[in-house]
């Protein structure tokens, strides 16, 4: 049983290398139970967006909209995945940004490289993830996961996987 007061850095660096091999792994669900019941998976479509809200956004997703997704890749009838996409995150070192334990609120930022394939299309992006964490339940889980497109603002193609 973790506490706020027992998370080290340590603990948020090793949480994001996990799920960029559960991604890449398509070990979606084990993914999804990472992140609290209320959490959300951002990609904002402009650089400084402050919410996903009132913005529109290329996903703000909360556990619903995840859960479909997820629920849709899994289905052999999905057109968009025949063949199968497949995925590879390339990260930089996570560097843990915000600490505070009395207020159970953790923050990494991590650069990254995403390459995603389907037949012989390949889809590559960069960027920066932040993910934001708190101890529920004795565990660490994901409240945010905001991934900021180096080129946001561009016309993108459809992204099948998680970034």
């Amino acid at each position: 049983m973790l506490s706020p007061e027992d998370v080290q850095a340590t603990h948020l660096i090793e949480m994001v290398y996990e799920e960029a091999r559960l991604l890449d792994a398509r070990e979606h669900d084990a993914w999804n139970a990472m992140f609290s019941d209320d959490a959300h998976y951002w990609v904002p479509l402009q650089h400084e967006q402050p919410d996903g809200l009132n913005f529109t956004s290329h996903m703000y997703e909360d556990k619903l909209l995840r859960e479909l997704r997820i629920q849709r890749l899994k289905s052999p009838r999905a057109f968009s995945q025949q063949p199968i996409s497949r995925c590879h995150h390339l990260l930089q070192a996570p560097r843990v940004g915000v600490m505070d334990a009395a207020a159970n609120h953790f923050v990494t930022r991590t650069e990254f490289h995403y390459s995603e394939a389907r037949g012989d299309e390949m889809l590559m992006l960069v960027g920066t993830a932040f993910h934001h964490f708190r101890v529920e339940d004795g565990a660490l889980r994901f409240t945010l996961k905001r991934v900021n497109l180096l080129n946001c603002d561009a016309a993108l193609p459809s992204v099948q996987l998680f970034i």
